[in-house]
C-alpha cells in the first residue's frame, strides 16, 4: 500500500493528512476527515451527489484521488451553514420549496448550484435545469428545486445590494 502526506483546506481549515495514494476524494472527505455531507451513489460520477469545490469550482469527488487535490481548498456542504446555525440561502430555499425530498441528492445540487450561481447570479429556468442536469434525483421531479434556486437566485441578489 502506497502512502502520500497531503495538505488540503477544507471547510476553511488546513489539514494535512496520510491517505493511500488510490483513495477517492470523496472517501478521504467521509471516512478521514468524518464529513459525512458529501453522499456516495453512483461512484461513476454520474448522479452529482459527490459534488463538491475544489478551488471554487464543482467537482465529482468520486471521480478524483484525494492525492490530485494536494494544496487544493475544499469546500463540501457542512460549509454552507453560518456557525450559528443559520442556512445559506440555497438551503433555505431548498426548505421553503420542499425541494429536499428524501435528501440523499441535495448536498452535491446544493454544491453544484452554489457554483453555478457564483457564475451565474440571475438564471432562467432553462439555465436552471441545464446547470441542475448532472445532478440526479431519484425521488420526483425536478419543480421544486428549480423554485428553490429561484428563490436564493433573489436572495443572494438582495444581499449584494
Amino acid at each position: 500500500m502506497n502512502t502520500r502526506e497531503i495538505t488540503v483546506t477544507v471547510n476553511g481549515k488546513q489539514v494535512t493528512e496520510t491517505v493511500e495514494t488510490r483513495i477517492l476524494l470523496a472517501d478521504f472527505i467521509r471516512d478521514q476527515l468524518n464529513l459525512t455531507g458529501t453522499h456516495l451513489g453512483c461512484e461513476h460520477g454520474v448522479c452529482g451527489a459527490c459534488t463538491v469545490l475544489v478551488d471554487g469550482k464543482a467537482a465529482r469527488s468520486c471521480l478524483m484521488l484525494a492525492v490530485q487535490a494536494d494544496g487544493c481548498t475544499i469546500e463540501t456542504v457542512e460549509s454552507l451553514a453560518s456557525e450559528d446555525g443559520s442556512l445559506h440561502p440555497l438551503q433555505q430555499a431548498f426548505s421553503d420549496n420542499h425541494a429536499l425530498q428524501c435528501g440523499f441528492c441535495t448536498p452535491g445540487f446544493l454544491m453544484t448550484l452554489v457554483d453555478f450561481l457564483n457564475e451565474n447570479p440571475s438564471p432562467s429556468e432553462t439555465e436552471i435545469r441545464e446547470a441542475i442536469s448532472g445532478n440526479l434525483c431519484r425521488c420526483t421531479g425536478y419543480a421544486n428545486i428549480v423554485k428553490a434556486v429561484e428563490q436564493a437566485s433573489r436572495t443572494l441578489a438582495g444581499q449584494g445590494e
